[in-house]
């Protein structure tokens, strides 16, 4: 599954978009649906659906 990314995005761009660091969902799940992703104390679950959506939740 690819990404849809806005058409002024690419790597060399000196767009707000550009200069955020970029993760590739399916790196993070290692080719699975689910990751846990933690924020200081707190842990996250990011769900990749049926559908392609993102569902990140506490």
């Amino acid at each position: 599954m690819t990404a849809a990314r806005p058409a002024d995005f690419s790597p060399s761009a000196t767009s707000a978009l550009a200069r955020l660091p970029q993760h590739d969902a399916n790196q993070l799940t290692r080719g699975g649906n689910q990751a846990l992703i933690v924020l200081e104390d707190q842990i996250y679950q990011l769900r990749i659906t049926r559908a392609g959506k993102l569902i990140l939740t506490k």
